[in-house]
Protein backbone atom coordinates (compact mmCIF):
# COMPACT_ATOMS: atom_id res chain seq x y z
CA UNK A 1 0.00 0.00 0.00
CA UNK A 2 1.23 3.43 -0.85
CA UNK A 3 2.11 6.04 1.31
CA UNK A 4 0.45 9.72 1.21
CA UNK A 5 3.79 10.87 1.01
CA UNK A 6 4.88 8.15 -2.50
CA UNK A 7 1.93 9.60 -4.60
CA UNK A 8 3.14 12.55 -6.79
CA UNK A 9 1.67 16.05 -6.58
CA UNK A 10 -0.68 16.96 -9.86
CA UNK A 11 0.44 19.44 -12.26
CA UNK A 12 -1.16 22.01 -10.82
CA UNK A 13 -0.40 21.51 -6.82
CA UNK A 14 3.45 20.58 -8.34
CA UNK A 15 3.64 24.34 -9.92
CA UNK A 16 2.15 26.33 -7.40
CA UNK A 17 4.57 24.37 -4.88
CA UNK A 18 7.27 25.99 -7.13
CA UNK A 19 5.46 29.56 -7.17
CA UNK A 20 5.29 29.13 -3.48
CA UNK A 21 9.06 29.25 -3.35
CA UNK A 22 8.80 32.62 -4.16
CA UNK A 23 9.38 34.31 -0.39
CA UNK A 24 13.00 33.39 -0.35
CA UNK A 25 13.74 35.64 -3.66
CA UNK A 26 16.83 38.05 -3.55
CA UNK A 27 13.51 40.70 -3.62
CA UNK A 28 12.75 40.35 0.12
CA UNK A 29 16.35 40.38 1.15
CA UNK A 30 17.35 43.38 3.19
CA UNK A 31 19.45 44.62 0.92
CA UNK A 32 17.05 44.67 -2.36
CA UNK A 33 14.78 46.21 0.65
CA UNK A 34 16.74 49.11 1.32
CA UNK A 35 17.58 49.78 -2.36
CA UNK A 36 14.05 49.28 -3.55
CA UNK A 37 12.80 51.88 -1.05
CA UNK A 38 15.55 54.69 -1.88
CA UNK A 39 17.56 54.19 1.66
CA UNK A 40 20.80 53.47 -0.17
CA UNK A 41 23.72 55.65 -1.23
CA UNK A 42 25.71 55.66 -4.15
CA UNK A 43 28.72 53.38 -3.92
CA UNK A 44 25.99 50.79 -2.54
CA UNK A 45 24.13 50.96 -6.01
CA UNK A 46 27.60 50.48 -7.51
CA UNK A 47 28.73 48.25 -5.81
CA UNK A 48 25.64 45.66 -6.78
CA UNK A 49 25.96 46.86 -10.19
CA UNK A 50 29.74 45.68 -10.36
CA UNK A 51 28.79 42.37 -8.92
CA UNK A 52 25.77 41.62 -10.71
CA UNK A 53 27.88 42.11 -13.72
CA UNK A 54 29.62 39.05 -13.01
CA UNK A 55 26.56 37.11 -12.84
CA UNK A 56 25.07 38.44 -16.07
CA UNK A 57 28.30 37.06 -17.87
CA UNK A 58 27.66 34.15 -16.12
CA UNK A 59 24.43 33.32 -17.45
CA UNK A 60 24.88 32.41 -21.22
CA UNK A 61 27.86 30.06 -20.17
CA UNK A 62 25.21 28.53 -18.23
CA UNK A 63 22.59 28.22 -20.70
CA UNK A 64 25.63 27.09 -22.96
CA UNK A 65 26.11 24.12 -20.66
CA UNK A 66 22.55 23.16 -20.70
CA UNK A 67 22.61 22.92 -24.13
CA UNK A 68 26.26 21.25 -24.36
CA UNK A 69 24.43 18.65 -22.17
CA UNK A 70 20.87 18.40 -24.13
CA UNK A 71 20.44 15.76 -27.25
CA UNK A 72 16.92 17.40 -27.66
CA UNK A 73 17.05 19.34 -31.31
CA UNK A 74 13.86 21.09 -30.79
CA UNK A 75 14.65 21.93 -26.93
CA UNK A 76 18.06 23.52 -28.11
CA UNK A 77 16.65 25.27 -31.01
CA UNK A 78 13.76 27.27 -28.11
CA UNK A 79 16.90 27.66 -25.20
CA UNK A 80 20.01 29.67 -27.50
CA UNK A 81 17.19 32.71 -27.22
CA UNK A 82 18.27 32.93 -23.74
CA UNK A 83 22.41 33.29 -24.92
CA UNK A 84 21.11 35.63 -27.55
CA UNK A 85 19.29 37.62 -25.71
CA UNK A 86 21.97 37.86 -23.11
CA UNK A 87 25.00 37.67 -25.76
CA UNK A 88 23.40 39.48 -28.21
CA UNK A 89 23.66 40.07 -31.95
CA UNK A 90 24.31 42.49 -34.25
CA UNK A 91 22.17 45.72 -34.39
CA UNK A 92 20.62 43.91 -30.63
CA UNK A 93 23.66 44.02 -28.53
CA UNK A 94 21.74 41.91 -25.88
CA UNK A 95 21.32 42.50 -22.23
CA UNK A 96 25.14 42.23 -21.31
CA UNK A 97 25.74 45.08 -23.24
CA UNK A 98 22.40 46.66 -21.19
CA UNK A 99 24.30 45.65 -18.46
CA UNK A 100 26.86 47.63 -19.12
CA UNK A 101 25.16 50.61 -19.88
CA UNK A 102 23.34 50.35 -16.64
CA UNK A 103 26.58 50.97 -15.02
CA UNK A 104 27.60 53.96 -16.64
CA UNK A 105 24.44 54.91 -15.78
CA UNK A 106 25.40 54.80 -12.24
CA UNK A 107 28.64 56.19 -12.39
CA UNK A 108 31.03 53.04 -13.28
CA UNK A 109 33.50 52.45 -16.22
CA UNK A 110 33.28 49.90 -18.89
CA UNK A 111 36.84 48.84 -17.72
CA UNK A 112 35.60 48.75 -14.29
CA UNK A 113 33.32 46.69 -15.32
CA UNK A 114 34.64 43.60 -17.56
CA UNK A 115 37.93 43.75 -15.55
CA UNK A 116 36.06 42.62 -12.27
CA UNK A 117 37.50 45.40 -10.17
CA UNK A 118 35.06 45.47 -7.62
CA UNK A 119 33.99 41.39 -7.54
CA UNK A 120 34.07 40.04 -4.07
CA UNK A 121 34.64 36.86 -3.84
CA UNK A 122 31.99 35.78 -1.91
CA UNK A 123 29.96 36.64 -5.01
CA UNK A 124 32.88 35.05 -7.56
CA UNK A 125 32.42 31.73 -5.32
CA UNK A 126 28.49 31.43 -5.78
CA UNK A 127 27.77 32.44 -9.18
CA UNK A 128 31.18 29.86 -10.22
CA UNK A 129 28.98 27.04 -8.11
CA UNK A 130 25.66 27.93 -10.66
CA UNK A 131 27.32 27.42 -13.25
CA UNK A 132 29.66 24.45 -12.44
CA UNK A 133 25.93 22.81 -11.12
CA UNK A 134 24.41 23.48 -15.14
CA UNK A 135 27.92 21.24 -16.47
CA UNK A 136 27.18 18.43 -14.02
CA UNK A 137 23.57 18.46 -13.88
CA UNK A 138 21.36 16.49 -16.09
CA UNK A 139 20.54 19.16 -19.02
CA UNK A 140 16.98 18.86 -17.52
CA UNK A 141 17.47 19.53 -13.78
CA UNK A 142 20.20 22.42 -14.54
CA UNK A 143 17.06 23.78 -16.43
CA UNK A 144 14.75 24.17 -13.54
CA UNK A 145 17.32 25.69 -11.81
CA UNK A 146 16.35 28.73 -13.68
CA UNK A 147 12.73 28.89 -12.46
CA UNK A 148 14.25 31.91 -10.27
CA UNK A 149 12.93 33.71 -13.58
CA UNK A 150 9.45 33.23 -12.10
CA UNK A 151 9.63 35.97 -9.93
CA UNK A 152 11.72 38.08 -11.96
CA UNK A 153 9.60 40.42 -13.76
CA UNK A 154 8.34 41.41 -10.05
CA UNK A 155 11.71 42.57 -9.21
CA UNK A 156 12.58 44.20 -12.24
CA UNK A 157 9.14 46.11 -12.25
CA UNK A 158 9.80 47.67 -8.98
CA UNK A 159 13.35 48.98 -9.91
CA UNK A 160 11.30 50.91 -13.15
CA UNK A 161 8.79 51.75 -10.67
CA UNK A 162 11.12 53.15 -7.92
CA UNK A 163 14.58 53.96 -8.69
CA UNK A 164 14.03 56.83 -11.13
CA UNK A 165 12.47 58.57 -8.08
CA UNK A 166 14.83 57.28 -5.24
CA UNK A 167 17.92 57.99 -7.52
CA UNK A 168 18.04 61.15 -10.16
CA UNK A 169 21.44 60.65 -10.57
CA UNK A 170 21.22 57.23 -12.55
CA UNK A 171 21.10 58.28 -16.22
CA UNK A 172 17.84 56.83 -17.88
CA UNK A 173 18.92 54.89 -20.74
CA UNK A 174 20.41 52.65 -17.64
CA UNK A 175 16.82 50.98 -17.13
CA UNK A 176 17.19 49.30 -19.93
CA UNK A 177 17.97 46.00 -19.16
CA UNK A 178 15.03 45.60 -16.79
CA UNK A 179 12.74 46.67 -19.54
CA UNK A 180 13.97 43.96 -21.55
CA UNK A 181 14.03 41.43 -18.97
CA UNK A 182 10.24 41.95 -18.35
CA UNK A 183 8.80 40.35 -21.69
CA UNK A 184 11.91 37.71 -21.43
CA UNK A 185 11.76 36.66 -18.13
CA UNK A 186 7.72 35.64 -18.98
CA UNK A 187 8.98 33.88 -22.26
CA UNK A 188 11.63 32.02 -20.67
CA UNK A 189 9.23 31.00 -17.84
CA UNK A 190 6.92 29.08 -20.15
CA UNK A 191 9.37 26.87 -21.54
CA UNK A 192 11.65 26.18 -18.08
CA UNK A 193 8.29 25.73 -16.37
CA UNK A 194 7.26 23.15 -19.10
CA UNK A 195 10.53 21.31 -19.07
CA UNK A 196 10.35 20.72 -15.18
CA UNK A 197 6.57 19.48 -14.99
CA UNK A 198 6.86 17.20 -17.70
CA UNK A 199 10.72 15.54 -16.45
CA UNK A 200 10.02 15.65 -12.70
CA UNK A 201 7.32 12.55 -12.21
CA UNK A 202 7.32 10.79 -8.95
CA UNK A 203 7.00 12.66 -5.90
CA UNK A 204 10.61 12.08 -5.12
CA UNK A 205 11.41 13.70 -7.75
CA UNK A 206 9.24 16.60 -7.73
CA UNK A 207 10.58 17.07 -4.32
CA UNK A 208 14.24 17.21 -5.98
CA UNK A 209 12.91 19.68 -8.10
CA UNK A 210 11.97 21.96 -4.63
CA UNK A 211 15.74 21.37 -3.85
CA UNK A 212 16.82 22.57 -6.94
CA UNK A 213 14.97 25.64 -7.28
CA UNK A 214 15.96 26.44 -3.43
CA UNK A 215 20.06 26.21 -4.75
CA UNK A 216 19.46 28.56 -7.35
CA UNK A 217 17.36 30.30 -5.03
CA UNK A 218 20.55 30.39 -2.04
CA UNK A 219 22.94 31.61 -4.98
CA UNK A 220 20.65 35.16 -5.41
CA UNK A 221 20.76 35.09 -1.57
CA UNK A 222 23.92 34.33 -1.06
CA UNK A 223 25.44 37.19 -2.99
CA UNK A 224 23.30 40.07 -1.62
CA UNK A 225 24.73 38.20 1.96
CA UNK A 226 28.03 39.15 0.74
CA UNK A 227 27.45 42.55 -1.17
CA UNK A 228 25.45 43.72 2.56
CA UNK A 229 28.63 42.58 4.31
CA UNK A 230 30.72 44.76 2.11
CA UNK A 231 29.07 47.51 1.79
CA UNK A 232 25.97 47.77 4.17
CA UNK A 233 27.84 46.48 7.87
CA UNK A 234 31.44 48.07 5.87
CA UNK A 235 33.42 44.48 6.35
CA UNK A 236 35.14 43.96 2.89
CA UNK A 237 36.85 40.80 2.27
CA UNK A 238 39.93 40.99 4.67
CA UNK A 239 39.05 44.13 5.68
CA UNK A 240 41.14 43.36 9.54
CA UNK A 241 44.32 41.97 8.18
CA UNK A 242 45.21 45.23 5.66
CA UNK A 243 46.19 45.69 1.87
CA UNK A 244 46.48 42.49 0.18
CA UNK A 245 49.67 42.08 -1.76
Amino acid sequence: MSNATDIPWSRQEFEQRLRDKERYYHIHHELHVLMNSGQVEQSVIQGWVANRFYYQTAIPMKDAAILANCPDREIRRHWVQRIIDHDGTAGDEGGIEAWLELGEAVGLSRAELVSHTHLLPGVKFAVDAYVDFARRQPWQVAASSSLTEMFAPTIHQARLDAWPTHYPWIEPRGYAYFRKRLTEARRDVEQGLAITLDYYRTRADQERALEVLQFKLDVLWTMLDVMWIAYIAKRPPYHNVGERP
